[in-house]
């Protein structure tokens, strides 16, 4: 299982949000490469980066810190906020991103993410935002009427690198990974699924590892790395 450092956004600093609500974002660092560079020497392999003002906009407004990060770490990176077209991809990976996540776009518009996985082969994964399982979108502040579940069946066979799928009433909160969700996704389809929200604790990574069914990939670390909870070596240990 690989484990992703995750560096939110927000005004070009580093950040967290608690339930996905910007009325209650914490500051956590205004030098995002610092703490990107500080991943990279815990041991961790990779970085999951979104552009929060990118997310709401429409638009990459975070490019300079994510050009930053790039030059201060060697990890590879998937990055997503914002990026609803080709040119944005195109951009995005120019700048030594590995691979781009798409969101809001992939829920309006399911046809351009079999566009987007098939001009950038590998390179384009899909963020599924939910809140009590329906699709959040636009920075989390619109929920759809399409459960995440029949999204992620949308890109069974696109080309799409991997699944991002975030419990957005868990995010922020160290309350526990939502196994029981994640795991219907990733038993449902035939990609790697990424869990993501609320991570507390090594415990959340041992739980995703014993689950029964399809094995989930990847987890996403915010809130409680940020806070010190989680030791990134024992971490480490528990998703090998």
């Amino acid at each position: 299982m690989i484990l992703y450092p995750a560096i939110d956004l927000k005004d070009g600093q580093a950040v967290r949000l608690y339930k996905g609500d910007f009325a209650q974002m914490t500051v956590f660092d205004t030098d995002p490469a610092a703490r990107a560079a500080s991943f990279e020497a815990m041991g961790f392999g990779y970085l999951h980066i979104v552009d929060l003002d990118g997310a709401l906009k429409g638009a990459g407004a975070n490019l300079d810190a994510i050009a930053a990060i790039r030059a201060r770490t060697s990890l590879p990176m998937q990055v997503g906020g914002g990026i609803r077209d080709l040119k944005a991809i195109e951009k995005t990976l120019s700048m030594g991103v590995t691979r781009v996540i798409l969101g809001t776009i992939a829920a309006k518009q399911p046809q351009f993410v079999r566009e987007a996985a098939k001009a950038f082969p590998g390179q384009v994964a899909v963020g599924i935002d939910a809140i009590d399982g329906m699709v959040a979108v636009e920075g989390w502040v619109e929920t759809t009427n399409l459960a995440a579940l029949d999204l992620a069946r949308q890109f069974e066979d696109a080309g799409v690198a991997a699944l991002i799928v975030t419990d957005v009433g868990r995010d922020g909160t160290k309350t526990g990974i939502n196994i029981d969700f994640t795991g219907a996704i990733a038993d449902a389809v035939a990609m790697d699924v990424i869990a993501s929200g609320g991570l507390a604790g090594v415990q959340d990574i041992a739980a995703l590892k014993v689950r029964p069914g399809t094995p989930v990939a990847g987890a996403i670390l915010g809130r409680a790395l940020y806070d010190g909870l989680i030791d990134p070596v024992e971490a480490l240990m528990a998703a090998a």
